[in-house]
Formats: structure tokens, sequence, C-alpha cells
């Protein structure tokens, strides 16, 4: 067995460990037999037993058997997915006959893990009657297919992308199997990430830890696939949620899943009634709050308590939380209306769940309600709870347990009193009851690294103004709330004066237009413009407006009573904003820019955001919820990643970074990096190993050049440093561009980009991994642009292989290599093209791969690969030839061409070949059809027996391939 092998190395011992703790393996033909046919998702047996066991006084066989067919109906799609899993959380319901009326059917029983059956399976086939998929694994629970594992080898550079890419194929060609499996995972042995089903943008793949496990393969994959953990994860850890009126589906990350435990324990502790959660923003804060809620309700041992969620009325807006019965799966969700509203529903002891704000205990009474399981979840609570709201909150609900939870951390004027000191009293030391920073973020990719401008000298305000009427005022240290910030402000005349001022507003609007138009909207993203008032946004409207289409920008802001006509028209209906924020995060739609002061700065989520116009003066928390909303990470449809976020700073709040956020240093390490520090290290790369990449090709030109790229990186290591270097290379240049400091190197950079399409082109597959995908925007237009520039890649060139173009190439004036490459992607390409109309070109492209492998790998001469190459693609015409004369169907001629490869004897082919065009006439819909496809199976295993083909495994080899073939 190869060392490093998918199989022997990843999929055999995932399937072991699973055994050894519980999941009982079942052969993909027992699987095949169970599922009654591979167009089945479920283990009927399984099924059947497993729902008649579970609710054995009102489900028979029959209802059974119905209720396996509804759930394999469900639509295939993302709101089917939702209902699947209500399915499995006991939240549907069937008619029972005798009782007249419905009743909620268990699937799964999640407090008694014991009562349920495990199953794992691997080279699970499923066949929807259009395509059919091969998975690698797959655990059932029930027979309900719930997890499936995508295993690729630890030997593949780019494994983990294609395990990711193969699972997207899955969703798009097979999406019934998805109805059901609620999440999924793709491991090389290295490397293990997990996400939710119907998410299959690398954004969203999140990295498996346990603090309580090894770090090794099988520690990993046994605390990932415990029995018990998956029934968690289905259970507690999957929420569907809508916001704006989109369906979204998540699963928790591993330090949301570790705040959640912390959070459930302490609330167990009658010792301990408080507790402080960092999460830092854009990493799911909200979600982590969401399921405590959930959990406190469910949970017995809290006695049926009262869960008060406070949050702001940003978040409301959302509709996120006027959702949460569905979201949560459970009853009635009470949303208090007013401040009399939320004192009646305490006072008269209302349990379940009630979402207010924290404005509405203002002048509450004392000893409202004294019970001790009553649980107080405050969403940013560094801003909620200050001051007399706070007072007010805690007396009426003396005994209560409250929880803070925070996307920022304890700025240096809250240590030790406040806020922190209520939240942090039980937790004294470290002051938090689970945090989870800025960095630990960035490295899981839960988010993006952020990155500054400061706008020209002549934008910014006076830094003395700024000074004396903003940053050095106390009441301005850790600001954490918007309407805070803007009192301030409102006194700061001089600087809103200056900010307002409407030759600078016009002046920012023409730097914002070009800066947009060259710097942002080339790379497919949008942007936000802040302006310290409302005013000051509708003056920012008008300004841009008139060097951008009116349509490219929206004003978001609250409405005032008393607003003026110019601003009032600016005034969004509830609907009106609903569908700008929808649309702003669909690339394809208009707005590209909103205009804002308040509004979206919280609790908004668009990760196609990449721009920040800051014109707002903000500091600490202020500060960093606002420009947190560019750190959502984002990939668009081809690939390219969000290189990070990018704050233009118009006030100059960036010159002195300590003053602006005053946080303890290890809290907010890299939350910001200037863009001097990306020049430098763009000169850096440049000039270091930049330098060494292009005396590759020094002094070369044409196809000498060429043959230098592809001698030097033949090497697989060298070639993915290469890949390494030049995706951080080219990251920073999309940041920076266009910067007149980029200039000087221009042409180099150009000489690098070619060099990686000439070995994304000679030595990746068809279908790249995301790391050698194509250029970025602004990369790839500036080669367009420079055409001299891309010299290098015009030697590779596709040709249509006639036996006379293949001539004309060998005796061209390049080289050896070259030609090598040409013939390799000349073939492929045409492969690609005719092998869906003309199946039996695959087994040519499987030996055209092998002969393109050897001669990476150096196994073979330049001059051997070229002899093979030509003798394959002389057999690709012949047998273009011969299929043109037979007058057999495409299916018969390609069963016929595989059983000559496989060294069955071409007179005895042409005996069988009738019998073999018959098979496939009787079974004109075997693609479609499970019977007639099996009658196919037998009708070719007939006819290679009375072949002299006895032997079992060479039978099975050979319909296989058979099928591998005429099926992919």
């Amino acid at each position: 067995m190869a060392l490093g092998g998918e199989r022997g190395s990843v999929q055999k011992p995932m399937v072991k460990y699973a055994q050894e703790i519980g999941w009982e393996l079942i052969s993909p033909e027992k699987a095949l037999n169970l599922r009654r046919g591979e167009d089945s998702p479920i283990l009927w047996d399984v099924f059947l037993t497993q729902v008649q066991r579970l609710n054995p006084d009102f489900v028979d066989r029959t209802t059974a058997e119905e209720l396996g067919k509804r759930i394999t109906r469900l639509r295939a799609d993302i709101e089917g997915n939702l209902q699947a899993w209500e399915y499995l959380k006991g939240l549907k319901t069937v008619f029972h006959e005798e009782e007249k009326r419905e009743r909620n059917v268990k699937l799964v029983d999640f407090d008694n893990p014991e009562n349920n059956a495990f199953h794992i399976s691997y080279e699970f086939t499923f066949f929807n009657g259009r395509n059919r998929i091969r998975a690698d694994v797959v655990f059932f629970i029930n027979g309900i297919p719930v997890l499936l594992v995508e295993t690729k080898s630890p030997k593949k550079e780019d494994a983990i992308e294609e395990a990711l890419d193969q699972v997207k194929r899955y969703h798009s060609e097979t999406p019934e199997l998805f109805t059901l499996v609620q999440y999924y995972a793709v491991t090389n042995l290295i490397e293990f990430y997990y996400s939710a089903s119907w998410n299959t943008s690398p954004q969203y793949l999140m990295n498996w830890r346990d603090e309580t496990a090894g770090k090794d393969f099988e520690s990993r994959v046994k605390s990932f696939i415990a029995p018990a953990r998956v029934l968690k994860v289905l259970a507690d850890f999957i929420l569907f949620t809508r916001k704006d009126g989109e369906l979204q589906k998540v699963v928790l990350r591993p330090h949301q899943i570790r705040a959640v435990h912390k959070a459930l324990l302490r609330c167990k502790d009658p010792k301990k009634k408080r507790g402080l959660i960092w999460h830092t923003q854009g990493s799911g804060k909200t979600y982590t709050m969401i399921t405590i809620a959930k959990k406190l309700l469910e949970d017995p041992v809290f006695e049926d308590p009262t869960v008060l969620m406070l949050v702001d009325r940003n978040e409301l807006e959302t509709q996120l939380f006027g959702n949460l019965a569905s979201t949560l799966g459970i009853g009635d969700v009470i949303v208090a209306e007013s401040i009399q509203h939320l004192k009646e529903l305490l006072s008269s002891d209302t349990r379940g769940l009630i979402v207010s704000m924290i404005h509405k205990f203002r002048g509450m009474p004392e000893n409202l309600n004294t019970r001790d399981n009553i649980f107080v979840l405050i969403d940013e609570a560094h801003r909620s709870t200050g001051g007399d709201l706070g007072n007010y909150l805690m007396r009426a609900l003396p005994n209560a347990t409250y929880l803070g939870f925070t996307g920022t951390p304890i700025d240096k004027t809250s240590y030790g009193k406040g806020t922190f000191k209520v939240f942090g009293i039980d937790d004294p030391e470290r002051g938090y009851l689970d945090k989870y920073s800025i960095k630990e973020s960035i490295e899981d990719r839960t988010t993006v690294p952020l990155y500054y401008s400061l706008a020209p000298n002549e934008l910014r305000v006076d830094r003395e103004v700024l000074d004396r009427e903003f940053l050095e005022l106390s009441e301005s240290m850790g600001l954490s709330d918007f309407e805070e910030l803007d009192k301030v402000l409102s006194k700061a005349v001089n600087l809103k004066n200056m900010l307002k001022n409407k030759d600078r507003i016009n002046r920012i609007a023409q730097y914002v237009a070009k800066h947009f138009t060259e710097n942002v909207e080339p790379m497919g993203f949008k942007a936000f413009l802040v302006g310290v008032d409302r005013e000051a946004c509708c003056m920012l409207k008008e300004a841009l407006d008139k060097y951008l289409p009116p349509e490219y920008s929206k004003v978001v802001i609250s409405k005032g009573h008393n607003d003026p006509e110019w601003i009032a028209k600016y005034h969004l209906s509830e609907d009106e904003e609903k569908k700008i924020r929808k649309d702003f995060r669909d690339p394809d739609k208009l707005p590209k820019i909103l205009i804002v002061t308040e509004k979206l700065l919280t609790g908004y989520d668009a990760p196609i955001l990449y721009c920040m116009y800051l014109d707002k003066p903000m500091r600490d928390h202020v500060l960093l919820q606002a420009i947190a909303r560019v750190n959502r990470p984002y990939e668009d449809e081809n690939g390219i990643q969000k290189p990070g976020g990018f704050i233009v700073d118009f006030v100059g709040i960036f010159e002195n970074l300590e003053k602006a956020l005053a946080f303890d240093s290890k809290d907010v390490v890299g939350v910001v990096t200037g863009v001097e520090v990306l020049k430098a290290r763009f000169k850096e790369l440049m000039e270091g190993k930049g330098k060494d990449y292009l005396s590759v090709v020094e002094g070369k030109t044409g196809d000498k050049e060429v043959e230098a790229v592809i001698e030097n990186f033949s090497d697989d290591r060298k070639r993915n440093e290469f890949y390494e270097f030049f995706r951080e290379l080219e990251s920073l240049y999309e940041i920076l561009s266009p910067d007149p400091f980029l200039g000087p190197y221009l042409e180099d950079y150009l000489k690098l980009s070619d060099m990686f399409s000439v070995l994304r082109t000679c030595f990746e597959k068809k279908e790249l991994p995301p790391q050698v995908k194509e250029l970025a925007k602004k990369t790839e237009e500036l080669v367009k642009k420079h055409t001299k520039g891309s010299e290098i890649e015009e030697v590779i060139k596709v040709y249509e292989l006639t036996p006379d173009n293949v001539q004309k190439l060998l005796r061209e004036n390049i080289s050896d290599t070259v030609k090598v490459f040409n013939l390799i992607k000349s073939l492929m390409k045409e492969i690609a093209d005719k092998s869906k109309s003309m199946p039996f070109l695959k087994s040519i492209g499987e030996r055209a791969e092998e002969i393109a492998q050897a001669f990476k790998n150096r196994q073979i001469t330049t001059e051997e690969a070229l002899k093979e190459l030509e003798r394959l693609i002389e057999e690709k015409n012949k047998a273009y030839e011969e299929q043109a004369k037979s007058g057999l169907s495409m299916e018969a001629f390609t069963v016929g061409w595989i059983f000559k490869k496989s060294g069955i004897g071409e007179k005895q082919i042409e005996e069988a070949q009738s019998k073999i065009e018959e098979v496939f006439k009787e079974n004109p819909y075997w693609q479609h059809s499970e019977e007639q496809r099996r009658e196919v199976l037998r009708g070719i295993y007939k006819i290679l027996m009375e072949m002299g083909i006895k032997d079992p495994d060479e039978l099975k080899r050979i319909t296989d391939t058979v099928f591998k073939i005429l099926e992919a």
C-alpha cells in the first residue's frame, strides 16, 4: 500500500476509529441493499425499525414507510434541509388515526443515545436520475444520513480545496442527498475542517479543534465523530435563521461550542451569578447567545426558567431576534414592546424567552421578580449596562444570573469598575468567562485582517481641534455606544463644522469616487461611507452623485421628526431599507456604496463589504465595532478571496492608534495595520524572493523562458512554495493598486504573474485548486493591458490535434519540453470537450494523465514523453475512425473499446459487439432507471463470462471500469 494514499492513510483509519467508538460499519454492498437502490439516501430497514421502536404507541410499519417517503421527498434545497432538521429534532408530526390528531414523531432520541442506531459506510454511491456521485464516508443515525466526510491524500498540496470542490459538486448535482445531510467535513489527515451543509464556500469552513483531545488524526476524528458529540451538534449547535428574508444555516465553531459549555456550567453554579464572554466582532457572538438561550430553555435542570435577552435596536431590526421561535425550534418568543409591557411580563412571572432592549428597564422597581432561575443574556454588555440602566436591571432582578457578551475587549478606563467589575466579579484574574481574541479569529480565518490608509493631509481635520474637542475629552474615553458618541460630537462645534465644510465634503466625494472606481470596484467588492451625522450623510450623497451614477449609493439613516425636506427625501420605509440591505450583499446588484452614520455600523453583516471611508471621529469600542463591519471573509464565484478589510481615514483617528484604541496591547494586537506596512512587505518580497525567482528567466526569451520556468519548478515542493509566495504578493498588489509606489515594481511583477500563469497552465489540472485559480482581478487587468509582459505565456498553446497539426507542432522551432506540455494541454482540452459525447476518450485521458505525471516527476525523458504522446494521439485518431465506421451506438463502441484495453482479443469483441448493442437497445433509459442499469450490468457480466472471463475480481474490475467511464 502506498504511503500517504487517500484510502489507506485517511479513509480506512477514519472508518476504523469510528467503529472503535461505537459506529457500526456497513459495507457499500450491504448499504445499497438496505437503501433499496442508489436513488435512496436512507437505510430503510434500519429507519423503519428505529422509528417504530422510538414511537411504539402510534407508529406502525405503514406509518413508518410513509414517513420515510415523506423525508426523502422534501424540497432539494436549504428549505427542505430545514424541514429535515425539524424532523430530526422531533418538531414534525404524523397523524394518529385512532386519536384523530397530529402527534410529534421522534426520529432520534437525543436524551438516551443508547436508543439510537449509529452506522457508517464508505464509497457511498448516490444517483438521482441525472447525476451519480460517490461520497467517501457517510454517517447514519437511525438510518438517516446526517454527516458526510470527504477524504483526500495528505500528499496532495491542494487536498482540502479539492475535497471542498467535490462537496460543492455533490450539492449541485445531487441536492436530494443534502436535503438530509446536516453537516460535512473535509480532511487530508493533517487538516480537518467542517461546515454546515448548504454552505460550500471556503469562508464557511471551520478548523476542527478540541482542547480536551490530542492533535493527532485519531484523536481529532474520535472527538469530532463521537456519537454523543454528533447528537449534540444536531440537537444544539445547528441553527437556521432568517435575516432580511433570507434563510441561512449555521453550525457553531469550536470557540462558540466552548463558550456555550462554559456558560451553561456557570448557570448551574449556585455560587456564581456573573460571567463575561468576549468573542471578537465578526466571530458569531450572536449565535452563541442564541444557543445558550435555547439550552437554558430546554434543559430540565433549569426548571422552566425565564431567559431575558437584551439586544440593541439594530439587532431587532434585522428580524433575527423577532424570528427566534423558528430559529430555536421552541415555543413562543415574546418581544417586549414597551417599558410597561416588560414590567408586566416580569411581574407576572412569565416563563420562556423574552427579548427586550436595555432602555426598557428605566425606572423599573426593585425586586420585581426575585426568582433565581432567571437568566439575563446581555449583548454588547460594555455599552448596555452602564450607569443607571444597569442598576435598574440588577435591582429589579436581584437573584438572576447575568451573562454579558461583548465583541470588544475591556478598555483601560473600565478595569476595576462599572460594567466589567459587575460581569467579571466571578472571574477576577482574567476578567472573562471565555475569550476569543482578534488574533485568534484571524488565525482561524473567522475574520480577515484590517488595513488602513490615511487620506491626504488636506482632507483630514485639524489635529489640534480633533484632540481638544474629541480625543482628549474624558467623556470620549471608553465610548461604547453610538448614542453616547453622538452626544459628545454634538458639543464639538468646531470639529463638526470642519467635517461638514461644503468644499471639504465635495473634495471627499471626489476622492471617494476615484478611490472606489480604481481600488474597490475592480476587485468586485463594496463600500461604506461614514458621515459624522445624518446631515453630513445627505451632503455626502449629493456631492457623490456628481462623480458617480446616483444608483451607486444609498443613504441609510434614522428618521428625524423635524427633518427638512432635503434630508427627509432620504428617509426609507422598513421594506425599502430591508431591500437595500439585501441587495447590498449581492455582488450583481446595486447599491455599491452605503452612506451611514450609526445605522448598520452594528449588527449588520455583509461579507462583500471591503472598504470603509471613515469621516466620523470614533474611538475605543465604537471604533472597533464600526471597522469590524469590513472584517468578514468573502469569496466570489471565481474563487477570488477578499484579502482583508480596508479603512480610509479622513479624520486622522489612526494617526495615533494608542489614543484611539485604549485597550491592553495584547488584546488588540493586529487589529488594524497601516498601508505603509503592506508596502514594506511588498518591497521585501519583490527584492528578496522575487529577485531569486526572476533570476530563473534572466537573459532568456520565448520558449527558453518557458522551458526555464518549467525546469526550475518541476518539483512539487518548489512549485508550491512559489504559489504561496505569489499568492501573498498578489494579495498585497490587489490592496495597494493603483499606487505610484508600485511603479518601479510593475515590470517585474508582470513577469512573476506570467511565471505563475505558465506553471498553472502546464502543471495544474483543468479544474484548478484555489491557490492557483485565475489571477485576481486587478492583476488580470494589468496583464491584459501590458501584452508585452505576457509574451512568456504565448509559447504555451493549444492545438487541434489532427495528424497534420501534430507533425507541424513537432517540427516547430521550440524546445521539446514546451512541445510536450503543448501536446498534453491540447490532448486534455480535446478530451474534456468531447468525452461527454465520446466516453471512450476518458480512458485515453487517463493515459495522458499518467504520461504527464511521469514526465513531471522525471520518470520518463522528454523524448520518451513525446513518443508516448504521439502514439496516444494516433490511437485517439484511429478510435475516431473506427467508431465512425462501426455504426455502433456510442455506449456499445465504448464497452468494446474497454474490453480491448483489458486484453480481450479483437475477434472475440467483434463476435460480441451485436450482443453488447442489444443490451443497450433493450435498456435505453439505463442512465435514469436503476432497474435498467442493473439489467445492463447483468448483460455485460454474461457477455464477459461467455468470452471466457471467469475470475470474479477480473469481472468486477472490467464492469467497474465500464460504468466509471460511461457515467463519469
